[in-house]
């Protein structure tokens, strides 16, 4: 018969104060809480005799917090900060964290599971040798990839498969990222957080019940919550390390840049309209496009370069073909005469025979059998910028496109599109032997402090005129809004279904904590193609008038997002190329995005100032109102609009036949307050469904009774708006409006350079 090994008791024999940490011992491993404010606390739990002693450079607080205190029950031991309590039970060590309500008794809002809380697994991890490797490449339209055929592994010791067990009550949860569908709670998802073209991960949630969850892990890890078991699970880590914020979802989010560092600040240009397609191929092609975007007058403040800048066979050299671009800085002058700036895509990856190979190859900075940087290093990170310096900084580029910031993207191998957990598993297995296992997840992270820190630096010892550091980058990590990124949704195909699924990830993003994000307007694909991912639905392009009109309503809705930006294959993104009708109405979107100006950087200014977000769930703003919890088709925009973009056809079928259709949409109005038509000031009641009109030329915007908005005249660029502010005042009763400004480029608002006009 067999014989049942018995688990190791959680059971808390010990409990002891060292300084501003609070430890608890069981057979099973160690917890030790850490307070690091009023409202937030750290829990770490480990298996092993200590705690990890690892970089984790997501969260950059190691600030102690001393101002609580603890009492130890027979069946709890409790933790008093002043907004939360935290009790842990002795007889399984797990945690739960209450909130004081109005009559000083505590209520729950997040408890672990209370009888298995953690539960952790050893493994042993590898890593490629250092020999040669069988790999072949292929072309992907994600680029040049070198695919491992018979990996030759060496150990790297152990680590441990994490499952953290939770509870979940009556409340909506939100973030964790970018994930490829949208959708509106996590609540009853299984979500495989980890990097691809399409996805982003980033290890947090806020819930509705007033609280978020920080995991501090920079492994792929999974969020399950269905009929077997609410809980995450992370791949490779020493310990569970996570911290719990307290607090409405907006104050979530302060928490967590608390934790994490203030979100820099992009420049005014960045929030422009920036005009990029796949792709400008000469120097004369880019001049041409910025000279008939200034005769037409459409504002444009950056025009991009994608990717094969450099010569013939050199894939990601960091210097320009000469044939196509014989005087690259006199090129950029002249655009920036024009008041329009530059942005190139550079790579990780460089292909063997280029210069900037060998560079790294003589150091040995590379990733194992692979042709992609070490950015974990961090004289691999300098070394990519001193190229940079060398070429693209010299000449007077203003940003920079990372793109390709996940540089294993399996799921681009495959023809037809494999399960979810398949591409996990593919994704871990390939990262995971050219990355250090437990930090498969933080490439992006490290990619983009190599190129925040460097420009910086290099600004500093040149004595160069301060820019910002503007960094265009595919995926991102914990506390990446410290360097200055730009995220954006990948390689869309084109399609009704995928214009809103753009709404809800970008909204799951920002609940994430980082603020700016983006997407190509119009979709990248936009015909159909032998792969799963080139699947749009348009191959006459924009001579169907159906694309043309989801191309309409996407840069409608890219209007209110924090940057502004068109971007694709298979088709021309230049305004022109859409006529009559979808022309006016894109020029209209255009001038709007632009008198919105002042408002735009000033609530874009709030995102460092006071840690807020540019666009938010309704949820966020109007909790107590459930109604708001699963929409996903309005946001907010700023602290007073409420925008509410077309996301079906109304005028022309997939194949440009007209269509009979409503040429309204439904939209809710949160309880709490009344709301006014920007256009009209129509007055809607709060708490109530309406149909609202939607011509093909307007997106839907309403704003909150009692806002101010600043407004001023359209312009071709941000740095030629000079003229006056205007302050538009919806209904009765005027909140007064905090108006930020400050030079709109380098950081002297970091000392304090900037100013708050209280408008009346």
């Amino acid at each position: 018969m067999l014989t049942a090994i018995r688990p190791k008791s959680r059971v808390i024999k010990s409990v002891e104060r060292k300084e501003d940490k609070l430890f608890l011992l069981s057979d099973h491993g160690k917890l030790a809480l850490m307070p690091k404010s009023e409202s937030v606390v750290r829990v770490i739990y480990t298996v092993k005799e200590d705690f990890s002693d690892k970089d984790k450079p997501g969260v950059i607080n190691k600030d102690s917090f001393g101002d609580w205190n603890y009492t130890e029950k027979d069946d709890a031991v409790e933790l008093y900060l002043k907004d939360v309590m935290v009790s842990v039970n002795k007889a399984s060590g797990s945690v739960s964290f209450f909130k004081y309500g109005e009559s000083n008794l505590p209520t729950c809002l997040f408890k672990e599971d209370q009888t298995s809380p953690k539960d952790f697994e050893e493994f042993e991890t590898f890593r490629l040798a250092g020999v040669e490797q069988k790999t072949r490449t292929i072309d992907t339209a994600d680029g040049k990839k070198q695919v491992i055929e018979e990996p030759l592994k060496v150990s790297t010791g152990k680590s441990y498969h994490i499952r953290f067990n939770f509870e979940l009550g009556d409340e909506a949860l939100y973030g964790l990222g970018q994930q490829e569908k949208g959708f509106a709670s996590l609540r009853g998802k299984r979500l495989y957080v980890h990097q691809g073209n399409r996805k982003i991960a980033v290890p947090m949630f806020v819930s509705t019940a007033g609280y978020g969850i920080l995991v501090d892990t920079y492994s792929p890890l999974i969020f399950n919550d269905d009929p077997n078991g609410t809980y995450i699970y992370t791949e490779a880590d020493q310990e569970l390390d996570y911290y719990f914020i307290a607090g409405s979802m907006n104050e979530v989010i302060k928490g967590y840049r608390f934790l994490t560092g203030k979100a820099a600040l992009l420049p005014k240009w960045s929030l422009g309209y920036v005009q990029s397609q796949e792709r400008y191929e000469t120097q004369e092609e880019i001049l041409a496009t910025v000279k008939k975007s200034r005769e037409l007058g459409i504002g444009m403040d950056c025009l991009v370069l994608d990717w094969i800048s450099w010569p013939d066979n050199e894939w990601g050299q960091k210097s320009y073909d000469n044939s196509r671009f014989p005087d690259p800085k006199g090129m950029i002058d002249r655009m920036h005469e024009d008041h329009v700036h530059f942005m190139i895509s550079i790579w990780p990856t460089m292909a063997g025979n280029t210069s900037d190979h060998k560079e790294f190859a003589e150091k040995n900075l590379f990733l194992p059998a692979s042709t992609c940087y070490d950015p974990f290093k961090k004289e691999a990170r300098e070394l990519y910028f001193d190229q940079l310096k060398r070429t693209h900084f010299s000449y007077g580029t203003d940003a920079w496109w990372c793109d390709s910031s996940e540089p294993f993207t399996p799921e681009w191998n495959h023809m037809m599109r494999v399960e979810e957990s398949t591409l996990y598993n593919e994704y871990c297995s390939e990262a995971g032997l050219r990355m250090p296992y437990e930090y498969c997840n933080a490439f992006p992270l490290f990619h983009a402090m190599g190129i925040y820190e460097n420009q910086r630096k290099a600004m500093e010892e040149e004595d160069r005129k301060e820019k910002r550091v503007c960094n265009l980058t595919r995926s991102a990590y914990t506390g990446q809004q410290r360097y200055g990124t730009i995220m954006w949704s990948g390689d869309t195909d084109a399609s009704w279904d995928t214009l809103k699924d753009q709404v809800a990830i970008g909204l799951h993003f920002s609940a994430s904590g980082l603020p700016f994000w983006t997407m190509d307007i119009g979709a990248f694909f936009v015909k159909r193609g032998l792969f799963w991912y080139w699947d749009g639905k348009y191959d006459d392009t924009v001579d169907n008038k159906g694309y043309c009109e989801l191309y309409t309503r996407w840069y409608q809705y890219a209007a209110f997002l924090p940057v502004f930006r068109a971007h694709g294959t298979d088709c021309r993104r230049e305004l022109w190329n859409f006529k009559g009708e979808f022309y006016d109405a894109l020029i209209k979107a255009n001038r709007l995005r632009y008198s919105l100006m002042p408002y735009i950087y000033s609530e874009t200014g709030k995102v460092w100032l006071n840690d807020a977000s540019v666009i938010r769930w309704l949820a966020f703003d109007f909790t107590d109102d459930k109604e708001t919890w699963n929409i996903k088709d309005q946001f907010m925009f700023g602290g007073s609009i409420m925008v509410c973009p077309v996301l079906d056809a109304m005028y022309y079928g997939e194949n440009g036949e007209p269509i009979d259709a409503a040429k309204t949409r439904k939209v809710y109005f949160p309880k709490g307050c009344d709301w006014f038509d920007f256009y009209t000031n129509e007055k809607y009641s709060g708490g109530t469904w309406i149909e609202v009109s939607a011509p093909l030329d307007t997106i839907p915007l309403f704003v909150k009774d009692g806002s101010i908005i600043p407004v001023t005249e359209p312009a071709l660029s941000t740095e030629e708006q000079t003229g006056e502010v205007e302050y538009r005042r919806f209904g009765n009763v005027t909140v007064p409006y905090e108006m930020y400004t400050d030079a709109g480029d380098g950081y002297a608002y970091e000392k304090g350079e900037y100013t708050i006009e209280t408008v009346l």
